[in-house]
């Protein structure tokens, strides 16, 4: 919807734009034209301000992502000497799990036949001890006869 130059001269002559008159205060900034001195110093230090805001704002974004950039780099160290250190540990457990299968387990089922060897033992000299006890026991009565 675009209007006519005959509908924004209608619109102007109707009065419909008295919000969009400018005041004598908004009047544009003309070069040659003599200023007020205190406006033009204020001006001055408002754009000077304005300039170091923006200049220390923009300083500190970038220490910001100088810090980030720091970060990252110990992180990636950090990661690293991380997975050297797995990697490490990793090499030595399967080591250790290799002696294991290669040395330990052998002794292990070693003390384990043993062990049931033992128990064997144990048993047999439980029967040898009771029938010593029948033994001396039926010597006993035989003596006593």
């Amino acid at each position: 919807m675009s209007l006519s130059t005959e509908d924004i001269e209608k619109w102007t002559r109707d009065g419909r734009n008295k919000e969009l008159e400018m005041s004598p205060s908004c009047s544009s900034f003309e070069v040659l034209d003599p200023h007020d001195p205190v406006i033009s110093r204020l001006a001055t230090q408002l754009f000077k301000k304005t300039t170091d805001y923006l200049q220390a704002e923009m300083v500190a974004g970038q220490e910001h992502y100088m810090l980030l950039e720091e970060i990252n780099r110990l992180a990636i160290t950090k990661y690293a000497d991380l997975r050297s250190l797995a990697a490490n540990l990793n090499k030595t457990l399967n080591e250790y799990n290799e002696m294991y299968a290669q040395q330990i387990q052998p002794l292990l089922q070693q003390i384990d036949q043993i062990e049931v060897q033992v128990s064997k033992f144990e048993v047999n000299a439980y029967r040898l001890d009771s029938y010593t006890k029948q033994l001396k026991a039926r010597f006993k009565e035989l003596e006593e006869k």
